[in-house]
């Protein structure tokens, strides 16, 4: 992966510097520089780069200004690079990659680009991913539930077959889907899973779990009210008293 990166800072050594630490580096593309805010502002809306080494103290427009002026969409990742160290708790709350404080040496310099390649990376990744997603919708356009799903796993995003799921649960931020054995988590909630998928097919038993019909192989009662589902794995699931109603209903409209 080539970084198409831009300089950006009115004193000309500075410019200088970062363009010599950058020759070291093959995957790195100098692609604008700018010596003030104002032209940077035109030239980050031309060349689009992915890498943004932005000086702060600049005559005119600093270098937040900058930052304000450019539309959400287009704002790479930035390094800011800059003698002053009052700006680092700003510069954090845009979300830089890294605060260069000059003087810097190499060492500190590679780790900087280097925050910046796995930021990159992963912001790449998740282009990917949703790319896929929507692409999958649209094959599907005429289903409004996923027969596929997109899972994003070590660099790498495969698809799932949603009839293979025995059953989902929820996971903090995630949800874990169970198949065969193996687990896929997916950063969603759980009632956003359940309104995409077939209610047909998949019914919620619990507050965070989601079952397969087609993989239950009995109901159990349960303490105070509640029941067990039996899935084919062998596996146990508690179903609440909430949700009983529901699986209950799924299940008459299964047989039916």
């Amino acid at each position: 992966m080539t970084l198409r990166a831009m300089i950006v800072d009115d004193e000309p050594l500075s410019r200088q510097r970062l363009r010599g630490l950058l020759r070291g580096s093959p995957d790195v593309e100098v692609v604008a520089e700018a010596g003030d805010g104002r032209q940077a502002i035109e030239l980050i809306r031309h060349h689009a780069p992915d890498l943004l080494f932005l000086d702060i103290a600049m005559p005119e427009v600093d270098g937040f200004g900058v930052l304000e002026a450019v539309a959400e969409e287009e704002v790479p990742a930035v390094i800011f690079v800059t003698a002053y160290e009052e700006h680092a708790l700003r510069a954090f709350e845009v979300h830089a990659v890294d605060y260069l404080l000059k003087p810097f040496d190499r060492e500190r310099f590679q780790r900087a680009l280097g925050q910046a390649r796995v930021k990159l990376e992963r912001r790449r990744s998740d282009d990917v991913s949703r790319r896929l997603e929507a692409l999958l919708e649209d094959f599907e356009g005429r289903d409004r539930y996923h027969q596929r799903i997109p899972i994003k796993s070590a660099g790498r995003v495969y698809f799932l077959d949603v009839a293979s799921i025995e059953w989902i649960d929820a996971a903090g931020n995630y949800v874990r889907f169970n198949s065969g054995g193996d687990t896929h988590l997916l950063r969603e909630t759980i009632g956003t899973m359940e309104g995409r998928l077939d209610p047909a097919r998949f019914v919620r038993i619990h507050r965070s779990t989601i079952v397969n019909l087609n993989f239950v192989q009995e109901i159990q009662p349960h303490f105070h009210g509640e029941q067990v589902v039996v899935m084919k794995s062998g596996r146990r699931l508690t179903v609440s008293r909430s949700y009983r109603h529901l699986l209950e209903e799924r299940l008459e409209g299964a047989s039916s």
